[in-house]
């Protein structure tokens, strides 16, 4: 099991807040996870007794809306924490959260956390900034869906994995989701978003590998986006 204070994630968030006596608690409290592509980290509705921190590995947050689809929220990868904000509103799992590759975390039991917040007020603010800026995204994920077309969002889309996740040494995003998922990122069927993927590539604004996605006109891509 390694040891948080020699773990390099932590300077991605709000455990580089902590004292080296913090990390060494969380260090001898923690629960190390391995899971599998199509695992789930957290269930939707389910309790949350604990804050997750991601070593290593992509993960997508969905939630299950009145048609019985899975609607992707949002895109995680490594450095990221979550589950901090069920835990301290005290509420189920508002998301379920799926592993897109073999992924590796680490489980911090609430106890744990709670009792940090109330001794490192760093900390606390920390999360408190995260959680405010995930509130800030969703509302802007929302007026998107409510107000884009559909084409406008698969740009925003492209253009936010490449973001999140980088590029290969081809220059293709760096992550692998299906046609599927993109639709349910989107909000369309996977039909329409594979008609729009292929009319993209026709327009010369990306290129495909198989499910590979690679962006050759951001400029374009972005001028989609919003509407031009």
């Amino acid at each position: 099991m390694s040891e948080c204070e020699l773990c390099v994630i932590k300077s991605k968030n709000a455990l580089k807040t902590l004292t080296p006596d913090q990390l060494k608690q969380f260090s001898n409290q923690k629960t190390s996870i391995k899971l599998k592509k199509g695992e789930n980290l957290m269930k939707e509705g389910n309790s949350v007794n604990g804050l997750y921190c991601v070593k290593d590995g992509k993960c997508k947050m969905t939630k299950l809306n009145s048609n019985g689809k899975d609607q992707i929220i949002k895109y995680t990868k490594g450095g990221d924490i979550l589950g901090h904000r069920s835990l301290l509103s005290e509420e189920p799992a508002g998301l379920t959260i799926t592993a897109l590759e073999d992924l590796r975390a680490c489980f911090i039991p609430k106890e744990e956390i709670l009792n940090t917040i109330r001794d490192n007020n760093n900390f606390s603010l920390h999360l408190m900034k995260n959680i405010s800026h995930q509130l800030n995204e969703a509302n802007g994920s929302i007026a998107e869906m409510a107000q884009k077309p559909v084409k406008e969002r698969l740009a925003i889309t492209l253009l936010r994995l490449e973001e999140i996740f980088g590029v290969d040494k081809e220059g293709y995003i760096d992550v692998l989701l299906t046609r599927e998922e993109i639709a349910n990122t989107i909000g369309t069927a996977t039909e329409s978003a594979i008609r729009l993927i292929s009319n993209f590539k026709k327009d010369n604004l990306i290129e495909l590998k198989g499910k590979y996605i690679r962006i050759i006109a951001k400029n374009k891509l972005r001028n989609i986006s919003e509407g031009f």
